[in-house]
């Protein structure tokens, strides 16, 4: 695996526009058959290059794996055997235990907790997909990455293991039932530049989508840093057609993105579509899908974009939690961009390189005190 820039991730007519910290993005034609790119598309793929080079300095590719082989014994050992107290979450293909790891594990700790995701046993081809994600995953080093220090290759009992992430997931800290807590604004701001910058990572950097982005897989460490996890990488060209087995992990309803439902091509854009809908869960503190709502707002999306162009309608789908300790030009600025996200057709999107700009802007404005509170 290496650092590569490829086409662009659709094919598109020309598109520009302006988001709120005044930064102009633009999407120019290209041809679906094309490969090899014009010498000026090259050019403008070589700043591309170097500027994300620069705003993503903190990941890298690393030229070898370092990653522990475990036998199943040893986290049979490191969980207690798996017990239901130990369990932190499951997903469609395995569930994730919290574990220990004895002996010097990292440099100066003699006990390494950990998060051992494992292989349901009867879950279809899943050998194959927990293996595509070790071969996407462990030659790949960035601090929102959550960080895979090993696995198990039992072909019954296949595991993988993470660093454990104390605050659990952005899943469980906005929607934890029996808890009146809320996360602050200021730390919800800081989780979204973190997850942005994840993504952004893995489109610039690595060329890669993620399959599966959505709130429980941005995983919270002591500081609530975002850190992403099952990424179920793919290598994006012009586009990519998913498997069945594939599908079966990406199509979480409620996050996929139009293009996804329609033809089940992923492109990098239907990330950035799946990323409008965390962010505008976590403006609302929502769930993208809830039966349990009334029945024009079961779909967040549907219910919520019409009410994303002013600050007074804004403020009526703010998470009440917050208590109107939130700044109100910030979250207009923040709703604006949930609509870009969302927007039905990928070239219509921004990337997440100019959503990680715009989110750091908005941060960068709170930070300095010129906002306003509701």
């Amino acid at each position: 695996m290496g650092v590569c820039y490829g086409t662009p991730d659709f094919p598109t007519p020309s598109y520009a526009g302006y988001l709120k910290s005044g930064a102009k993005w633009k999407i120019t034609p290209s041809s679906s058959a094309a490969t090899t790119p014009s010498p000026a598309a090259s050019n403008s793929l070589d700043l591309l290059a170097a500027r994300d080079k620069k705003a993503f300095r903190g990941g890298k590719i690393v030229a070898g794996s370092s990653l522990t082989v475990f036998s199943f014994a040893e986290l049979k050992e490191a969980t207690k055997n798996f017990p239901a107290d130990a369990l932190l979450g499951k997903g469609g293909v395995g569930r994730v235990y919290k574990g220990m790891l004895h002996g010097e594990q990292q440099p100066g700790s003699t006990e390494t907790i950990i998060a051992v995701k494992l292989l349901n046993p009867d879950a279809a081809q899943g050998h194959r997909e927990w293996m595509r994600e070790i071969a996407s995953i462990e030659k790949i080093s960035h601090p929102n990455l959550a960080k895979l220090l090993g696995f198990c290759p039992d072909d019954e009992n296949l595991a993988l293991v993470y660093e454990f992430m104390p605050k659990g997931s952005l899943e469980y800290q906005l929607f934890r039932s029996g808890s009146t807590a809320s996360l602050p604004w200021d730390v919800r701001l800081k989780i979204m530049v973190g997850a942005a910058t994840g993504l952004a990572f893995l489109h610039n950097c690595c060329r890669m989508i993620h399959m599966d982005f959505r709130s429980a897989n941005i995983l919270l460490d002591g500081s609530y840093t975002a850190k992403l996890s099952d990424c179920g990488l793919e290598k994006s060209g012009p586009q990519v057609r998913v498997s069945p087995i594939s599908k079966q992990v990406m199509d979480t309803y409620g996050y996929a993105a139009p293009e996804y439902i329609a033809t089940g091509h992923l492109y990098l854009k239907s990330n950035v579509f799946s990323f409008g809908v965390v962010l505008l869960e976590t403006l609302t503190g929502l769930r993208a899908i809830d039966p349990s709502r009334p029945a024009g707002k079961v779909d967040l999306v549907k219910w919520a974009k019409p009410l994303l162009s002013s600050k007074k309608k804004v403020r009526t789908i703010m998470d009440s939690r917050l208590k109107g300790k939130y700044y109100a030009d910030s979250a207009h600025q923040i709703a604006q961009l949930v609509s870009l996200c969302l927007q039905p057709e990928p070239e219509q999107r921004p990337s997440m390189s100019e959503v990680v700009e715009e989110l750091k802007s908005i941060e960068a404005a709170r930070a300095n005190g010129t906002l306003r509170k509701a």
